[in-house]
């Protein structure tokens, strides 16, 4: 039977983060699979007034996002987002006729997915991103341990006990699934993967963009995203002047915005940093490689906290691919991806010191830096492949439509 699957996400393009780049990816591959896709996406899809959209040959239905008082009230908002998915969910199966639903992380997806499945008498995948808890930690709209936070792990943890199958992105979420009493069986990880095709080994920078930016003649350690607490900027910024006392020629260019940047550039401000620091704010999508070309190593000095221990993110994957240099903490997610003197640098989560040592060892082995980027590049491409991550889809698909058809 050839699956029909009603993918239902948090958000998708033309909004542009990691969550929906990974979609793409994934959508994109099980239609070279000669796989049927519907995509729905949550309440959540901002600056959306339509039914229907279609974008970049991608056709989307969308839910309206909840009204009346109670839709903006803690508890309350999250149960009317939850109703309006699902009053959605039935309306777009009732025209595209899937016979599989797969719901991404958060569990606010999984929940209406659940209880459409069971009123359609279709299968459930739950695929979990992120814990919607750790998340939420990071964001400082809880603490670990909190009712609040037990109580999404609660919801989270009834969500996984009832999906017919969970999938996760790293072998640190699936640990922590198996840990809550979920059969291992019954949990397939699709890691974090890149289109090879879609990346070359890192160009030739932009001599007149690094000029206007203050940058020419210099070293540029980098970062390109969304700066978030846990992504560990203020690590990087408090290990520069390390750098600099030994190498004086760096400089650390931010390419990005978020929550964090005006604390990033006080911080900056009163380490007298100002000259050393470059922020660009946000960069056009079609801009950003241009800004990659400028950068000699990235830095990803994530901090330690569940969300990176047990999580892989997507960026050193992508930096790998494109041949590039990289830094990066020991966390967890990280060490599930990155060989240690191999493929990249691993440095002690939290510590300004073993970054600022590590950057500049790297540095002044410029010898050893052809090596590093060709192994890097061969990792993605041998281990790291959309190809190969969307292929552990089958298996499970198969024997869950098979046992549909058989009730």
């Amino acid at each position: 039977m050839t699956p029909r699957i009603l993918h239902i996400l948090d958000h998708s393009i033309p909004l542009h983060s990691g969550y929906t780049f990974r979609t793409l990816s994934l959508l994109r591959e099980q239609r070279r699979r000669g796989w049927e896709t519907f995509h729905l996406t949550s309440p959540k899809q901002a600056g959306c007034q339509v039914a229907e959209e279609d974008v970049d040959g991608w056709h989307f239905y969308r839910t309206a996002p909840a009204s009346g008082a109670a839709a903006g009230w803690p508890v309350f908002g999250e149960l009317a987002l939850m109703r309006q998915t699902e009053r959605r969910l039935l309306e777009v199966a009732g025209q595209v006729r899937p016979n599989l639903l797969h719901a991404h992380s958060p569990v606010l997806n999984a929940i209406p997915a659940l209880r459409a499945g069971r009123r359609l008498g279709l299968p459930v995948v739950y695929e979990v991103r992120a814990f919607w808890e750790d998340a939420a930690v990071d964001h400082g709209t809880t603490r670990e341990g909190s009712a609040r936070y037990r109580a999404t792990r609660a919801l989270e943890t009834w969500a996984l006990r009832r999906a017919d199958h969970v999938t996760t992105i790293c072998e640190g979420l699936r640990g922590d699934i198996v840990a809550r009493g979920i059969p291992a069986e019954r949990v397939t990880v699709i890691p974090n993967a890149v289109d090879i095709e879609a990346f070359d080994p890192g160009g030739v920078p932009d001599e007149a963009l690094k000029a206007s930016l203050g940058l020419a003649g210099c070293t540029v350690v980098g970062f390109i995203g969304s700066f978030y607490a846990y992504e560990g900027l203020d690590l990087l910024l408090e290990a520069l002047p390390r750098i600099v006392g030994t190498l004086p020629d760096v400089r650390v260019l931010l390419v990005g915005g978020g929550p964090q940047e005006q604390t990033l550039r006080e911080q900056a401000a009163r380490l007298g940093l100002e000259s050393k620091v470059v922020f660009t704010g946000r960069v056009p999508h079609a801009e950003v490689q241009r800004y990659y070309d400028l950068i000699d190593v990235l830095a990803y000095p994530r901090h330690s906290m569940r969300l990176t221990e047990l999580v892989t993110p997507l960026k050193p994957l992508e930096a790998m691919a494109q041949g590039r240099l990289l830094v990066a903490s020991d966390v967890g997610g990280h060490r599930e991806l990155i060989r240690d003197g191999e493929t990249g640098m691993l440095f002690r989560a939290g510590s300004a010191d073993s970054l600022a040592s590590a950057i500049v060892q790297l540095l002044a082995k410029r010898e050893y830096w052809p090596e590093l980027r060709l192994a890097g590049r061969r990792f993605v491409e041998q281990e790291r492949n959309w190809a190969a991550a969307v292929g552990n889809y089958a298996a499970f698909y198969e024997r869950l439509l098979a046992g549909s058809a058989a009730r």
